[in-house]
């Protein structure tokens, strides 16, 4: 009996479906969510760098049909517990839906119960993560404006990828989140896909041969991918943590010419302004800050997770080959006893599992892989624009004062000519 997972380069026959998302992804790589192919000219002014990309982003939405918004945080005091509820706006033109648009308000742990169902009812998918749940008390205050709306950002983001995936977008799970003023999350909690009762399989020690060559690649480039990431973050942090210091340094600065230029009279007009130009590049480094800690950490936060969530993934399509595998040999010993014996259902059905498997998670592979692209394309482009224009502040301010500077330089000269 041929082994199919034995060459290289396993041959798949995903359905129809799947071969063309497949296909739509694969050839998304050169060009734009929206078939706009990439311009690498450079943008006429600084603040054009962000509305291009999303001028790109609200042309891709012409071809959705279901649009998610989590936004208006709001804090919950009780005798029992505190909590943050969000807002879920959805509009939708799909028939699963009795009505074109519903609002809901979601805690935490709702996104927390659909993200579990989307992994037992979906378990050949890479589902999107969220935000982690656990702060350290005393570090950060889970309450406080900056944090919530971090995490409301996060939980934006997660909806969204779960909305714009071609097979999540239509679980009922999802459906019952966007259009369910309460809900029931005892409901199915026993009931599991038989996809996902064979991932939980456990094969009794059989070791796997081999991944194929291409989950192999992929595997390596997380391992990569992590290294890349925590490199960049602890040096992010770094650089986050010498601009704090800086800036505080900053503030103590300016205000030592203010109070000297009280007992200047001759150099009041030059003191005060190097103390207003002091505070404006404080003001800048301040929101260039602000940006880094806000808009730049948080993504590679959250590709660390995607990086966890891939992993998963890949180990869950690890134990049904494993299981395929331990079955096949198994159906051939059994053949060798009896040549004349079929080869059970069993091993058939897992070997559709297998294949199916494959096909969904080299579908989400590049659907990742093209979103990737896209996140580190406006992560990065966002960074150029906040320190171009956090020089650009620092260059006018520090412009502003030459003048002043200068107008100092006749008088002097016309004293000492008297």
């Amino acid at each position: 009996m041929c082994h199919p997972l034995g060459a290289e380069e396993a041959v798949l026959t995903p359905s129809p479906d799947v071969r063309n998302i497949t296909s739509s992804i694969g050839e998304k790589d050169q060009i734009l969510p929206n078939g706009t192919p990439v311009e690498t000219s450079s943008p006429s002014s600084s603040s054009s760098l962000l509305n291009r990309l999303q001028l790109d982003d609200d042309l891709d939405g012409e071809t959705r049909d279901l649009f998610v918004t989590v936004d208006d945080p709001k804090k919950h005091v009780s005798t029992m517990e505190t909590y943050i509820t969000y807002r879920v706006v959805t509009k939708t033109t799909r028939v699963e839906f009795d009505l074109p648009e519903y609002t809901v308000r979601r805690r935490y742990q709702d996104f927390d119960w659909l993200r579990t169902k989307l992994e037992d009812s979906q378990p050949t998918h890479l589902i999107p993560p969220l935000p982690e749940k656990f702060v350290m008390k005393g570090v950060v205050d889970r309450f406080s404006e900056e944090f919530v709306e971090t995490r409301r950002k996060a939980l934006d983001k997660f909806l969204k990828r779960v909305a714009d995936h071609p097979v999540l977008s239509f679980n009922e799970h999802l459906n019952s989140f966007l259009s369910a003023k309460d809900l029931n999350k005892r409901q199915g909690l026993a009931l599991l896909s038989k996809m996902g009762e064979s991932v939980k399989y456990v094969t009794g020690g059989y070791k796997l041969r081999g991944r194929p060559v291409e989950f192999s690649a992929m595997g390596d480039y997380l391992d990569m991918f992590t290294q890349k990431l925590g490199t960049i973050d602890r040096i992010a942090q770094r650089i986050i943590k010498e601009q704090s210091e800086y800036l505080a340094e900053l503030k103590e600065y300016g205000p030592v010419y203010t109070t000297w230029a009280a007992a200047e009279a001759e150099l009041q007009g030059p003191l005060e302004g190097v103390a207003s130009c002091m505070a404006n590049c404080s003001s800048a480094l301040d929101e260039l800050t602000q940006d880094m800690s806000g808009d730049f950490l948080p993504v590679l936060r959250e590709y660390v997770l995607y990086i966890e969530s891939m992993k998963a993934v890949l180990k869950k399509r690890d134990n049904v080959q494993a299981e395929y595998e331990a079955k096949l040999e198994a159906a051939a010993l059994r053949k060798e006893e009896r040549p004349t014996a079929k080869v059970p259902t069993d091993v058939e059905k897992c070997q559709d599992r297998v294949e199916c498997f494959n096909a969904d998670l080299k579908s989400d592979w590049d659907q990742w892989q093209n979103n990737k692209t896209q996140d580190f394309r406006q992560l990065l482009t966002g960074m150029a624009d906040h320190n171009i224009q956090y020089y650009e502040k620092c260059l006018a301010a520090w412009e502003s004062v030459i003048p002043v500077l200068q107008d100092k330089q006749p008088q002097e000269t016309e004293t000492e000519e008297d």
